[in-house]
């Protein structure tokens, strides 16, 4: 490699930095680690352990400029003062996708993005490789970074990834075998000058670098998609999937929805799954479920019938997760569903009437996005966040009861009291949780905690 022996510069101390750092110091690079925060202590002490150099609360700018490659952590934004700075003296600065994607020699990549439903894909694609006997991995934007992955060698024949548009920002060669583009709606606009072409451009980066020989697999029914591919030319092989089998020339290879079945096309390999046989329902997931299902097929993936991965598959903890059932009310954990397409979409999944818990910290939303089918499907809803005023302003007309909270217990007591039996309480914020919570984890875990202890 061209900078073996050389400085290199890690900026940002979490899973994505220390990953990093861990495989530039296996290759026999001089690593130095720059956090501006405070770093996490398990952070700080894995970096101390393996003798990696590093400062934290701040950078020594004169230490960056030492290094003529930068890796940066995703959660650092481009208009950022060191970034700036380091994009003035000319500095190549790339992502830790692309970092690791530089030592992976052997294996494939399967890589999911999309604004909703990437961590249900990614681990439902795991979780068929691993149930068809194959040597997989996970990580990305989900569990352990992709470069800490190369790091701990041997390698994986395959790499099941979750990609976010900020770790796709600053890739330079990146491209995997298979790219799933999911769905692409408003979200996090401010890391991209609150421009919606700047953000699906920043997604479909995923293919920018993929040639004739990959695939890169995309939602027919979403227009920002479609739209897209209209107006661009990719190299790679496109596979759609679709709820529309007239979406689909004859015999083109791709999956669509026809008669409760989901069918598979592949050149000499088509398999039927029934929506019945899916562990994890609602519209969203049949999408989710085609995905997955198809890029599997693309990977090769044979030896195991897609229904049997289906039904054993138990879905992720805080999204759309049954938490119990009382006095013939059920509580349903969605705490991962932070912007307003996921709430719409978990709406759009419930059969019995709901009541709604909504709120967090607020990106901007504009809830006339969900107006309707929350006056379809709801009928209380319980904010839970520091300023509901935009939820109370647009919303209070569409439902009979609304009532604000400022803890998970508040709002779980509040949504039992407004319930009846054969109801539902959602949990399904459209928004960040960093007001009251550390993260979704512990928002979710504070409601599972609050249900249980009713």
């Amino acid at each position: 490699m061209a900078y073996q022996k050389q400085k290199i510069v890690i900026l940002g101390a979490g899973e994505s930095g220390n990953g990093a750092a861990l495989l530039a110091q296996s290759k026999g690079y001089d690593v130095f680690v720059s956090d501006s925060g405070k770093i996490k202590a398990k952070f700080r002490d894995e970096l101390i352990k393996e003798r990696i150099e590093f400062e934290e609360e701040g950078h020594s700018l004169n230490k960056l400029l030492e290094a003529p490659l930068i890796i940066k952590s995703p959660g650092i934004p481009e208009n950022s003062e060191v970034i700036q700075c380091l994009r003035k003296k000319k500095k190549e600065i790339i992502s830790e996708i692309e970092w690791g994607y530089r030592f992976c020699n052997s294996g494939k990549i399967i890589a999911i993005t999309g604004t909703n439903g990437k961590s249900t894909t990614t681990m439902l694609t795991y979780h068929i490789l691993k149930k068809a006997g194959e040597n997989v991995q996970i990580g990305g934007n989900i569990g352990t970074s992709f470069s800490r992955q190369i790091a701990a060698e041997p390698l994986a024949d395959w790499y099941v990834l979750e990609i976010s548009s900020f770790q796709l920002d600053d890739i330079k060669s990146f491209h995997p075998n298979i790219a799933i583009i999911l769905n692409i709606t408003p979200d996090h606009l401010n890391r991209y000058e609150n421009n919606f072409e700047k953000y699906t451009a920043a997604k479909f980066k995923i293919a920018a670098f993929q040639t004739p020989q990959d695939i890169l697999i995309t939602n027919a029914d979403d227009p920002v998609i479609t739209g897209y591919l209209k107006k661009h030319h990719l190299k790679p092989t496109v596979i759609k999937i679709t709820m529309s089998e007239e979406k689909l020339q004859p015999e083109e290879n791709g999956a669509f929805l026809k008669k409760g079945e989901i069918h598979f096309h592949l050149p000499n390999d088509t398999e039927l799954v029934s929506i019945n046989d899916l562990k994890i329902k609602g519209k969203h997931n049949l999408y989710n479920s085609m995905a997955a299902g198809i890029s599997a097929k693309a990977a090769g993936i044979r030896k195991i019938k897609l229904r049997d991965c289906f039904s054993s598959f138990e879905g992720l903890e805080h999204r759309l997760e049954f938490v119990a059932t009382i006095r013939g009310v059920d509580f349903i954990n969605d705490s991962k569903g932070t912007n307003l397409n996921s709430v719409w979409f978990a709406l759009e999944s419930m059969t019995k009437p709901v009541v709604l818990i909504l709120g967090g910290q607020d990106k901007g939303n504009d809830y006339n996005e969900i107006k309707e089918v929350v006056r379809q499907k709801v009928h209380a809803i319980v904010c839970l966040g520091a300023d509901n005023s935009a939820i109370i302003n647009t919303l209070s007309d569409a439902v009979d009861k609304i009532v604000e909270t400022q803890s998970a217990k508040s709002a779980v007591n509040a949504a039992y009291t407004f319930a009846e039996k054969g109801d539902a309480v959602l949990l399904s914020p459209g928004c960040a949780s960093f007001d009251l919570f550390k993260n979704f984890e512990d928002r979710g875990n504070q409601f599972k905690d609050s249900v249980l202890n009713l």
